[in-house]
């Protein structure tokens, strides 16, 4: 059961309305008394806004200080109206009755708190300067302009010193009812009305500026976790690849190191020891490698039974991109050589992605696969005209061109994607040879 006041006071603890009257004091001490004159100028608007943007290009730059001119043009309004109220009167009296709330006015600009204790503390004097109008406690320029500083100090701050300024000025205007009052009509309530409306406006548009602003900011930090995974994906994917091709040369070292010794007639003891010292480095390696690969194996993910493909296979992939309704010719230049097994497999995959995002972001084009032996490494060149058909939205995170940049980046290679004059695109890319098999896990000879 819930404990009472009485009890809860017995053993010395504050009940729950002082902790809610508190936690209330703080909040109206934290919003308008700590610091409340502290220097804080108004920066300019960041430029490439909507209302910018529809602006001529001469003025467009001067855009970003429009909320200083709308604040300076409110004070101007202040002086304005105190002259045309003071018209046929005391116009001096009335002009100095205005220049205060101008100048409290102004003073959001820089001290946005202290300008609204300048406003509410000014208005009993500036309404002695205007004592011919007939209205209590504001005068009008001084009702204008309490009402223009509540609501750029909303705007500067935020929702709960709206609410703890709109009180104040509450708490005011019964005061100088009560006990100030000097006859003539009220004015607060038209004030109390006019300034919860302003400031209502003020704070939904607060809010809903601070909503947007915190969804691009989840926005920013979910495409980068996005490309954090995508590329870790990708590097996991590679390294399963090669996961076979390491595998498949570390065997082979091992196999040949345990042979070898019966290749030769008498081996010399020492040649016999360091072919086991190789044949056991080989075997601890490849056991080393597969534990490895178990860290990066995803849960779901299965070894393939056929053995990874290399550029000899590249006629049947073409073969199955054409029956997906691509037309795609291949055109080979350079001397034909074999290549390190992880440059082969590397370049078939990168071709592989080509092709996929052709057809899937230029349905009914047709596309060009060219490969050039050259004497420093593998040249590709994939490339697709534009789309003839309907282009679907696609349903892939984006893993494609990033898979290629990594496939290229680890054989020290260098790769370009973009598009075509023809609103094609292009994928070309370079990968060295001779610096891919130093490199490269299979160790063979360029």
């Amino acid at each position: 059961m819930t404990d009472t006041t009485e009890q809860l006071k017995a053993r010395g603890q504050k009940s729950p309305e002082y902790h809610l009257v508190r936690e209330a004091l703080g909040g109206l001490r934290e919003a308008l008394f700590r610091d409340p004159f502290a220097y804080r100028l108004l920066p300019p608007r960041t430029a490439g806004g909507r209302t910018a943007r529809l602006l001529p290009k001469r003025i467009r730059g001067y855009a970003v200080w429009a909320p200083h001119a709308l604040v300076i043009a409110a004070a101007l309004c202040t002086v304005f109206i105190a002259y045309q109220v003071g018209l046929g009167g005391n116009e001096v009296a009335y002009l100095l009755a205005g220049f205060i709330p101008a100048a409290a006015v102004l003073m959001t600009l820089v001290r946005p708190v202290g300008a609204y204790w300048v406003s509410i503390v000014s208005t009993p004097f500036t309404a002695v300067f205007g004592d011919t109008w007939d209205g209590w406690p504001w005068t009008p320029p001084a009702f204008f302009a309490h009402i223009v500083v509540m609501v750029v100090v909303a705007a500067r701050t935020g929702p709960r010193t709206a609410t703890w300024m709109w009180l104040g000025t509450a708490a005011y205007g019964l005061v100088a009812e009560g006990f100030l009052g000097v006859g003539g009509s009220s004015d607060a309530p038209p004030m109390l009305f006019f300034s919860a409306l302003a400031l209502l406006i003020t704070t939904v548009v607060h809010v809903r500026r601070e909503a947007q602003r915190e969804v691009t900011v989840q926005r920013t930090v979910t495409a980068i976790e996005r490309d954090k995974r995508t590329l870790l994906e990708e590097r996991t994917t590679i390294a399963r690849e090669l996961h076979d091709v390491v595998a498949h040369h570390m065997s082979v070292v091992a196999i040949q190191a345990e042979a070898a010794p019966y290749r030769v007639e008498n081996p010399p003891p020492e040649l016999e020891q360091a072919f086991v010292t190789i044949r056991e480095n080989a075997v601890s390696a490849l056991t080393e490698l597969r534990r490895v690969l178990g860290v990066v194996r995803a849960e779901d993910y299965e070894a393939p039974d056929a053995p990874q493909p290399t550029l000899a296979d590249l006629d049947r992939l073409l073969d199955n991109v054409r029956d997906a309704g691509l037309t795609v010719e291949k055109v080979v230049t350079g001397a034909v050589r074999e290549l390190p097994q992880g440059v082969e497999l590397s370049a078939y995959r990168i071709v592989q992605e080509a092709l996929s995002n052709s057809l899937r972001h230029a349905p009914g084009a047709a596309a060009r696969v060219e490969v050039g032996y050259v004497l420093g490494g593998l040249g590709l060149r994939i490339v697709n005209g534009p789309a003839t058909g309907l282009v679907k939205p696609s349903p892939g995170a984006g893993h494609g061109v990033t898979g290629m940049r990594e496939r290229v980046t680890m054989l020290d290679g260098e790769m370009t994607a973009e598009p075509t004059a023809d609103n094609g695109y292009e994928v070309t890319v370079f990968l060295p040879v001779a610096r891919a098999d130093r490199m490269d896990p299979a160790g063979e000879d360029a």
